[in-house]
């Protein structure tokens, strides 16, 4: 067998190392900060509450190696399974009336019917960039019955109100609050998958005669589906991690909110209230799998039915 050898007077190019090697550790150079970043404010404290859960500090022989005893009793816990169920029928009913409203806004805007559409679509997202503690304090503010908006209309026109933060309205008024927060923010993401959508689909139902409702029905919706995913999905973590307006309301209701109104609010009020940091750390670890079972549970039939 011959070998080819290169022309007389011509140097031969020496071998090259091979280029993966580099090429790997450039990627790596790219994301490293990200993994970095990423371990120490993602992993890491999940590693360490599932630590903190399998411990248990007890009077006498101080902290010691516990297993799963933690949550096997937060599995029969009463108190949990209570704020548990609350923040599911808040998901159930605020979530779809939320991101209904939300829809609809998007679709006004980008019908081009709207007038004034750009002070509409500034004015619908506006409240998203107040800060939870501010809106949270400017509604209880206007809940109040003995100094705020609904005790002025009391004593004005000579009726009584029902109290919205009485035991029976506070999760109503709660999910009015979220919902005034974040209409605009899920507004934008349905609005902005609306404008990527050709112009060669509205023509083409326009050569067929397909009315506004046709239209919507058979491409708008089908065309944002991912983003009604999305918006689902990120609503159904935020429900479930309900904290800032219960506990800033409660000083003006705490007759109807409780330390474990919440999940989130009764973890912490385990964790800095009542120094039971182990058990705090076991109930949120249960529900940060059930809002990621739940999660990705949506995300499958939402990607099953775009398919």
């Amino acid at each position: 067998m011959t070998t080819l050898q290169p022309p007389a007077g011509v140097a031969r190019r020496p071998d090259r190392p091979p280029k993966g090697d580099r090429r790997s550790w450039t990627g790596w150079g790219f994301i490293g900060p990200f993994v970095v970043v990423f371990a120490f404010v993602f992993l890491a404290p999940i590693a360490y509450s599932i630590y903190l859960s399998l411990f248990r500090d007890k009077l006498i022989g101080g902290t010691s190696f516990v297993g799963l005893d933690n949550y096997k009793q937060a599995l029969q816990d009463d108190q949990f399974w209570s704020s548990l169920e609350r923040v599911s029928l808040f998901l159930l009913i605020q979530v779809p009336i939320m991101l209904g409203i939300a829809l609809l806004v998007a679709l006004a805007l980008d019908s081009g019917r709207l007038y004034g559409r750009n002070f509409f679509r500034i004015s619908i997202f506006l409240p998203y960039a107040v800060p939870a503690v501010v809106a949270t304090l400017m509604w209880g503010f206007m809940y109040g019955t003995r100094f705020g908006l609904v005790g002025d209309i009391n004593s004005a026109f000579d009726v009584t109100l029902p109290d919205p933060l009485s035991a029976d309205l506070v999760l109503a008024s709660i999910g009015n609050i979220v919902t005034w927060e974040f209409v605009g923010y899920n507004m934008l993401i349905f609005y902005s998958a609306l404008r990527v959508i050709p112009s060669s689909l509205y023509e083409a139902a326009e050569i067929d005669g397909a009315g506004q409702i046709r239209i919507i029905s058979a491409i708008k919706l089908p065309a944002i589906r991912g983003a009604l995913v999305i918006a689902t999905i990120f609503s159904i973590i935020g429900s479930f991690q309900l904290f800032n307006e219960p506990s800033i309301l409660r000083p003006l209701a705490r007759n109807a909110i409780t330390t474990d109104y919440t999940p989130n609010y009764y973890t912490y009020s385990l964790s800095f209230n009542g120094q039971q940091h182990n058990y705090s750390a076991a109930v949120a670890i249960i529900m940060g799998l059930i809002t990621m079972v739940i999660a990705y549970v949506v995300q499958l039939r939402g990607m099953r039915k775009g398919a």
